[in-house]
């Protein structure tokens, strides 16, 4: 048995298979004779030593975790800043870590996670405390540098590609006395990933989506507009994909809520899909319908990817194998060796490679008019949809899904304030 505790936590937005990770991760921690910690609602739990001992859970409910949704043990939208300004939280993770023997830290998350891991790295480093931080990588954005893709990305993109599929047949019904153009909002602050993903559900050019939006491209309502109108008079009707992060030529989002900022320094954004629906209508007259798919698009478990499953199950046992080499300041990462037949595997990347950085759509991914595609996107993006692997069902007809208990770990230092 190893001496000293693994220490897990997830960070920001889950995704339909996180969980996934998170089992690969105890599974293979387990064979090893490792204990593991998960740190409840993400880096929160571990700066108020809210641990939970994952010892008291059945290895048939860790397992059962790689068919469940959600984040098993909470998650948060928390950034640290930088050590300097932020060195008593940091300094009270390492008390944390010294007072349960945590040796391994595996943090679960983006790009801030990366940038988390890398600091409490150089920080357990400057003060002599050994220990290895490897971040997990975990996005529905597929926004991950180094990367080819990102576990959580290949089931939120076959979920976009199916519904607008199936939505494009309802309207399709509907256009002659009904509804003119559909406008469906796609999850992407800075990257078109899923907005792109979208564009897997047509083949020939009269085929849904007609239109999608990306924020890698300024956004020009006239433009829009006159392909809206182009569009309805040639098929019918209209099916418009749009990145929730889709912007003007000055930088300004389309769907600013005005709120301000969030813990990560992100924009408030409101609602694209309603915004452009609006304005449609408005303008040219057409009747119009929207969807905001929101947390269905990232939690869609029962419609996941194998790929995707897969990928996400490979990175969290590749993970746990990196933090016991003492690969410190290491993230395992996702690598294309061929497109047909699609291959892949995991090999180790710095951490410092990744934090911070975002990986928008290359540009020859965009067609020239900045409204679909390309080939090359389609070669990339088709893979990592394939494959199929639902849940059990229950005699209710619904997926059978894995709450744990969660027992927290007795606690060994006051109160933290900060």
């Amino acid at each position: 048995m190893a001496n000293g505790t693994l220490l897990y936590a997830q960070s920001g937005g889950v995704t339909a298979v996180i969980n996934a990770t998170a089992s690969a991760v105890i599974t293979t921690a387990r064979a090893r004779r490792v204990k593991v910690l998960a740190a409840r609602n993400g880096i929160l739990g571990a700066l108020r030593e809210d641990l939970i001992d994952t010892s008291k859970e059945p290895l048939a409910s860790i397992r059962a975790l790689a068919h469940t949704p959600g984040g098993a043990f909470g998650s948060c939208r928390v950034k640290l800043k930088s050590l300097e300004a932020d060195r008593a939280r940091y300094e009270r993770l390492l008390e944390v870590f010294r007072a349960h023997d945590v040796r391994w830290f595996l943090y679960n998350g983006g790009n801030d996670s990366a940038d988390t891991a890398l600091k409490v790295s150089r920080l357990a480093a400057e003060y002599g405390y050994p220990l290895t931080c490897i971040g997990v990588p975990k996005t529905i954005d597929n926004d991950l540098a180094v990367t080819d893709c990102c576990p959580g990305f290949g089931s939120a993109a076959k979920y976009t590609a199916v519904s607008v599929r199936e939505c494009a047949l309802d309207v399709a019904a509907m256009a002659d006395t009904s509804t003119k153009v559909f406008v469906y909002e796609a999850m992407g602050r800075h990257a078109g990933w899923l907005a792109a993903a979208a564009g897997l559900a047509g083949q020939g050019p009269n085929d849904a989506p007609h239109i999608i939006l990306f924020p890698e491209r300024p956004f020009d309502e006239a433009m829009f507009f006159a392909e809206v109108k182009k569009t309805v008079e040639r098929v019918g009707y209209c099916v418009v994909v749009a990145s929730e992060g889709i912007h003007t030529a000055d930088g300004t989002f389309v769907a600013d809520a005005g709120a301000g900022k969030d813990a990560f320094g992100h924009t408030q954004l409101g609602g694209v899909a309603s915004h452009l629906a609006a304005r449609v209508k408005d303008t040219l007259g057409y009747k119009v319908h929207w969807t905001l798919p929101d947390y269905l698009q990232r939690s869609a478990r029962h419609i996941a990817s194998k790929t995707d499953l897969d990928q996400a199950l490979a990175v969290g046992k590749a993970a746990v194998d990196y933090a016991l080499k003492g690969m410190n300041a290491t993230m395992p990462v996702i690598q294309r060796t061929a497109d047909a037949p699609y291959r892949w595997k995991i090999v180790p990347a710095n951490l410092e490679d990744i934090a911070n950085h975002e990986k928008t759509m290359p540009a020859g991914f965009l067609r020239k008019d900045g409204f679909g595609i390309t080939a090359a996107a389609r070669r990339y993006l088709e893979p990592l949809i394939r494959g199929e692997s639902p849940p059990p069902y229950g005699r209710d007809g619904l997926p059978k899904y894995v709450v744990l208990k969660n027992v927290a770990v007795k606690k060994k230092l006051a109160k933290f304030e900060g």
